[in-house]
């Protein structure tokens, strides 16, 4: 960012958990800051701001916009409020950034990228697991050519925040979704399989629920078969990981023709030609932040994209395939089928 040029000035729209890793991360990005932030529930909204230092607070959306002067909004609040927030920033000719999963429905996802395009105002999605380090250097390796040409992406997800009969206890609201896994965490890991491995051309999913006081999954198996002509497969609970959760929560296994790439929950990389032994692969992991500072790098993307024009990795009308491909788990768990994302109408 040129010196010169002033950053952008956002406005938060919900002062919840997630929302302060947001805020956190906004406070050491230099081409943008928030100075307002809204929140319905009594008091949030200045504790909040008071936390990170924001110059103003409000208990409305609409309130704030009416008080304050700011060139984009960031939405971090529960997808069932999504759709109405976009509306609002686009009717006072802002372009929103919007937390995940977007909105509980298609029609309401697809109603929000339109209306943006019709606005002519940017919708951006808060997708930030593809902007972990590690998945970044991955990418990279296999752009290299590190493993040749991938036949197999595999993504592994365990955590054990899900156990015991008070599960989830920084976010104890997901107790009560009717789709949870795949709407509120895989979403994620399909998203990454996409960066990694190119664009799903269909997939099958089996889901499970675990814990008994859950109203939905959490557990799921999902085969994907790539445009690419390679397969992926992601294997994820939250019941069985360990209580205290890895920087990665997971693994990952890309295998090509002539090698492998493998991450460890620790966020350590090894490279392996087919036949040999594999080798620890170095490369730079930024010590502060949330999950190797990926909120930061995603913020800072976004922000750079509303000043420069460029084009988002995960603009409102891309990110559509990522909102399809989870709509697709749920609809071939219900009917036992494989979906074919091409020809498939959630």
């Amino acid at each position: 960012m040129d010196g010169s040029t002033p950053p952008l000035r956002g406005a938060m729209i919900g002062a919840g958990y997630f929302a302060g890793i947001q805020a956190e991360a906004w406070r050491r990005i230099a081409g943008a800051r928030i100075v307002a932030v809204a929140d319905t529930a009594p008091g949030k909204a200045r504790a909040f701001a008071e936390r990170w230092g924001i110059e103003r607070w409000f208990s409305s959306a609409e309130d704030l916009l009416d008080a304050s002067s700011v060139d984009f909004i960031d939405i971090a609040t529960r997808p069932e409020a999504h759709r109405a927030l976009v509306d609002l920033a686009l009717r006072r000719g802002l372009p929103a950034i919007c937390q995940k999963p977007l909105a509980p429905s298609w029609e309401d996802c697809v109603a929000m990228v339109e209306a943006g395009e019709k606005a002519r105002k940017r919708l951006l999605v808060h997708e930030n697991w593809r902007w972990q380090p590690w998945y970044r250097e991955v990418r990279r390796l296999i752009d290299a050519g590190a493993a040749g040409r991938p036949f197999q992406i595999t993504l592994q997800w365990r955590t054990g925040d899900g156990a015991g009969p008070a599960p989830y206890a920084l976010q104890p609201y997901f107790r009560e979704m009717e789709r949870l896994l795949v709407y509120e965490t895989l979403v994620h890991h399909l998203d990454t399989l996409r960066y990694l491995g190119g664009e799903l051309r269909a997939l099958f999913c089996r889901l499970g629920r675990v814990n008994p006081v859950l109203r939905g999954e959490d557990q799921a198996l999902i085969t994907v078969s790539l445009e690419s002509g390679a397969l992926g497969l992601i294997d994820a609970n939250r019941w069985s990981g360990p209580e205290e959760m890895t920087p990665v929560a997971g693994a990952l296994r890309v295998e090509g023709d002539r090698g492998s790439i493998r991450l460890d929950p620790q966020g350590r990389l090894w490279v392996g030609e087919l036949g040999r032994p594999e080798a620890p692969h170095d490369y730079s992991i930024p010590p502060e932040g949330y999950r190797g500072d990926s909120v930061r790098a995603t913020q800072e993307h976004l922000a750079d994209c509303l000043r420069t024009g460029k084009p988002c990795e995960s603009e409102g009308r891309e990110y559509l395939k990522t909102v399809k491909a989870v709509l697709a788990c749920y609809r071939s768990h219900e009917t036992g089928r494989e979906m074919d994302l091409e020809g498939f109408k959630p």
